[in-house]
């Protein structure tokens, strides 16, 4: 079994990549991320750089789990399968063929009966990318968190603990098609493993319904290792949240409008909840809203109060148009406008999330943008201490 990618000693940083649930809104991730790519490449000089060689841990939830997988998945030559373009390149081409359009009342009849998309062509797109590779191959740390329906508790998918868990050592496909099982979307995803003559059996849904932001997932997958002292990690001094760097991109929200009310509300019944006139899902919304929100307010808390708020970077956008906000909208318009979003979020103040009005509220003045060049700085200095080479860019510029 290969052993995960360590964190040495030389280096000063441990890096968290971090990316959020959301359907067809992972384009908006995947838009900044070619973004963060870029500027590696440019910043480093290095055409062949790509994320994974820069972060020890890359987490994703969903639409975000498989964005992981794809940009740590190994070639034949043991490079990452995709670059952050080619990611973005496939959600242009692929999202009409995976979430098919339909006429409202059909959807809503569909919906009744089942769930709204058989996933075949999607499982069928995942399983010829990836084809074996499996949890233990990707070419840095991954987790991606799924949820149990059979033994309602989450399942962490966490390249740390294949070599003690090796029933968790997953293809990487069926990891994929199940944090991406989005209840009333997609149907949940059964596999089994084997470990010597035992199997292991998992009925698993979207990742979401447990952490549909999975930055503190991660975060406590290091921990969990740091404590068992774990000799992946160098120093027990790595539980020092000043050794984090972390990026955390969203796949955007609407709130800035009014999305339920009460008034709405109240009137209700199962149905109401699960499905109503706008095409969406409110109780989905509420449950992965509301975490994700959560995970963004602890964490931004804890690196103001510790004074390292230059270490934690939330890229998020809270002001989705709401008839273009569903996990499924496929169409041009709705794909260009995703597309639009995370170039958009480039060129807007850092942010973090007010929890009594649900508001971004700026924090610095520098742009996302600005500050994901500070980070791809800080990023290639950790590299190169790493490599034993002498950092390029000063202190004072990262």
């Amino acid at each position: 079994m290969e052993r995960t990618k360590s964190i040495p000693a030389s280096g000063k940083l441990i890096t968290v990549l971090s990316i959020d649930g959301g359907g067809i809104r992972g384009l908006i991730p995947a838009t900044i991320l070619d973004f963060l790519e870029t500027q590696l490449k440019e910043l480093a000089n290095d055409e062949g750089a790509r994320i994974a060689d820069y972060f020890d841990v890359i987490a994703g939830t969903s639409t975000g789990g498989l964005i992981t997988a794809m940009l740590t998945a190994p070639d034949e030559n043991k490079r990452p399968l995709f670059s952050a373009k080619e990611i973005k390149d496939f959600y242009h081409r692929k999202s009409h063929k995976i979430f098919h359009q339909d006429w409202m009342v059909t959807k809503i009849v569909k919906n009744i009966c089942g769930p709204l998309y058989d996933g075949k062509y999607l499982r069928r797109c995942i399983k010829k990318k990836l084809k074996d590779t499996r949890l233990e191959h990707t070419l840095t740390n991954v987790v991606i968190p799924t949820f149990d329906i059979k033994n309602l508790q989450p399942t962490i998918f966490s390249s740390f603990e294949v070599k003690e868990k090796p029933y968790m050592n997953a293809l990487l496909s069926d990891i994929c098609i199940a944090t991406s099982a989005a209840p009333t979307y997609l149907p949940p995803h059964y596999f089994k493993t084997a470990d010597g003559e035992k199997q292991r059996k998992f009925h698993l849904i979207d990742g979401g319904v447990a952490a549909n932001n999975p930055t503190l997932v991660a975060m406590a997958e290091i921990a969990k290792q740091l404590i068992h002292k774990n000799p992946t990690f160098a120093e027990p001094q790595s539980l020092d949240y000043h050794r984090y760097l972390v990026i955390s991109i969203g796949t955007g929200e609407c709130k800035r409008k009014t999305k339920y009310s009460a008034n709405k509300a109240s009137k209700w019944g199962v149905f109401g909840w699960w499905f109503n006139a706008c095409g969406s899902t409110p109780l989905v919304d509420i449950f992965t809203q509301a975490s994700t929100d959560m995970v963004d307010f602890h964490l931004s808390v804890v690196f103001k109060g510790l004074d390292i708020q230059s270490n934690y970077l939330r890229i998020q956008e809270n002001a989705l148009e709401r008839t273009l906000s569903s996990l499924d909208i496929s169409t041009k318009e709705n794909l260009d406008y995703l597309s639009d979003v995370g170039k958009q979020l480039l060129e807007k103040q850092v942010s973090t999330v007010n929890l009594e009005t649900g508001d971004f509220v700026p924090y610095k003045d520098e742009t996302n943008g600005q500050m994901l060049i500070e980070f791809a700085k800080k990023l290639i200095n950790e590299k190169c201490l790493r490599d034993g080479l002498q950092p390029p860019f000063s202190m004072e510029t990262t």
